[in-house]
C-alpha cells in the first residue's frame, strides 16, 4: 500500500481566493517551524503547510518506499487534487527544497513559481551519492537510539552557527523532539541527499521562475546557487544578511518580503 494522499496532515490558513503558497518543511522540522513567515503573509496569500512523512502529524501507510522522494511528490500532487487547488506557488526549505525542486521540474504545469530556501538539486555523481548513503545510514542509526544526543550533534555542522545564537534556538529544539525518532531515520534513509536522483542535469530544461533564498553566512548553498544559476536561466539568488542555513527561522521578515515580491511579481531583492 502507499502513502495515501490524506494521510498528509496539512493546515490551510487564509482566504482561498487569494494568491495560495504550499510550504514544504526541512529534515526534523514540521509545518509548525513556518508560523513566523505565514502570520507575516496574513491576508496577503493563502498558505498550505505539509507534514512529510516522518515528520509532524503525518502517518505513512505502507512500508520504507513510501518515504522516498518520487512518491512524497505524488501524495502531495494527490493532496492538491483532493482540494481542488489550481496552480500554486511552491515553497520549501533544505530536505523540503529538494523535494519543491524535484515538483517543479516533475509537475511544472502545477507550480508557475517556486522558491527554495538552502536547497540543492542533489549530488551529481553515484560515487558522491553511495558515500552519502553510507553517511546518512550511519546517522539514522544515532538517531534511532539517541535522539537528543543526535540533535546537539546535528546542530553543530557549521552552516548553523548563526542558528544557535538565535533566541528562538532552544524552543526549535524542543519543538524537533515532539518528532518521532523511528520515523525521522527513516526520512532520513530514504530521502535522504544520497538517495535523491540528480537534478542537475533538469535545470536547463526548466523554464519557471525559481528564487533561491539564502542565508549570507551559508557560503555552501550560495556557491550551490551559483552553479545552478548557470544551468538555469530563470533562477534568481536573494540573500538574506547576516544568517545562516534557517533562514525563515532567522529572518522571517527578509523571507516574507520575498515571498511577497517573488510571488507578487516585484523585484525579489535579487542578488545576481
Amino acid at each position: 500500500m502507499g502513502l495515501v494522499s490524506d494521510l498528509l496532515h496539512y493546515t490551510l490558513d487564509g482566504d482561498r481566493t487569494l494568491p495560495i503558497v504550499v510550504f514544504l518543511h526541512g529534515f526534523l522540522g514540521s509545518s509548525e517551524e513556518f508560523d513566523p513567515v505565514v502570520s507575516l503573509l496574513a491576508g496577503r496569500f493563502c498558505c498550505l503547510r505539509i507534514d512529510l512523512p516522518g515528520h509532524g502529524k503525518t502517518q505513512v501507510a505502507g512500508g520504507e518506499e513510501c518515504y522516498a522522494i518520487a512518491p512524497t511528490a505524488r501524495a502531495i500532487i494527490r493532496l492538491l487534487d483532493h482540494l481542488a487547488m489550481p496552480p500554486t506557488y511552491l515553497m520549501g526549505y533544505s530536505m523540503g527544497g529538494r523535494l519543491a525542486l524535484y515538483l517543479a521540474l516533475h509537475y511544472d504545469a502545477r507550480f508557475p513559481k517556486v522558491m527554495l530556501e538552502s536547497a540543492s538539486p542533489g549530488l551529481k555523481t553515484e560515487a558522491e551519492r553511495v558515500a552519502r548513503r553510507h553517511h546518512d545510514f550511519a546517522l539514522a542509526q544515532r538517531l534511532e537510539t539517541d535522539f537528543a544526543g543526535f540533535l546537539a550533534e546535528w546542530y553543530e555542522q557549521p552552516l548553523f552557527r548563526s542558528l544557535k545564537q538565535h533566541p528562538q534556538f532552544e524552543t526549535m529544539i524542543q519543538n524537533r523532539l515532539k518528532n518521532d525518532p523511528a520515523t525521522l531515520a527513516t526520512s532520513l534513509r530514504c530521502m535522504g541527499t544520497g538517495m535523491q536522483p540528480s537534478l542537475w542535469q533538469q535545470l536547463s530544461r526548466h523554464q519557471s521562475p525559481v528564487l533561491g533564498v539564502v542565508g549570507a553566512c551559508d557560503r555552501k548553498f550560495i556557491t550551490i546557487y551559483q552553479e545552478m544559476a548557470m544551468l538555469c536561466s530563470t533562477l534568481h539568488v536573494a540573500i538574506s544578511p547576516d544568517t545562516g542555513h534557517n533562514v525563515h527561522l532567522e529572518n522571517p521578515e527578509f523571507m516574507a518580503s520575498c515571498i511577497q515580491s517573488f510571488f507578487c511579481d516585484r523585484d525579489p531583492l535579487i542578488c545576481s
